[in-house]
């Protein structure tokens, strides 16, 4: 074997860097990014409340459509996306919390953390979005 034909199997061989079609993003890193897209989306979500209230301190008329606005699927889906925001940042806020204790800052445990606060997060949207529509009376 030459030394040109050495060189390039040795080449092929040799891992490929990590990038983003092969890297697998650890869930602490996914649950840190999706805590900050979350904080950001609450501020969205906020002005939905301010102008739900200030319609409810306007007019019956005002209040209505704003009312309607919220009630079409479009604004259900964005409502529900807010619901789960709020649940995810709130568990993410709290996971910090106990991580700021210096708990839970094992590689394992943190993983498994961040799995339940994922997965908390829909529940209690969905408890929410439940009790919402029992009380209601939908």
């Amino acid at each position: 074997m030459s030394k040109s034909q050495a060189t390039q199997s040795t080449a092929r061989a040799r891992p490929l860097s990590p990038h983003l079609t092969i890297y697998r993003p650890p869930i602490t890193m996914t649950t840190s990014i999706l805590h900050r897209i979350t904080g950001g989306a609450l501020y969205f979500g906020t002005l939905l409340v301010a102008w739900w209230l200030i319609a409810a301190a306007t007019s019956q008329h005002y209040f209505e459509f704003v009312s309607w606005v919220f009630g079409t699927w479009i604004g259900q889906l964005v409502l529900l996306g807010y619901t789960w925001a709020l649940m995810l940042h709130m568990l993410g806020g709290i996971r910090h919390l106990v991580w700021d204790t210096g708990a839970g800052l094992e590689k394992h445990t943190a993983s498994k953390v961040a799995w339940t606060s994922l997965v908390t997060s829909v529940v209690l949207t969905a408890l929410v979005w439940i009790v919402g529509y029992m009380v209601r009376g939908a």
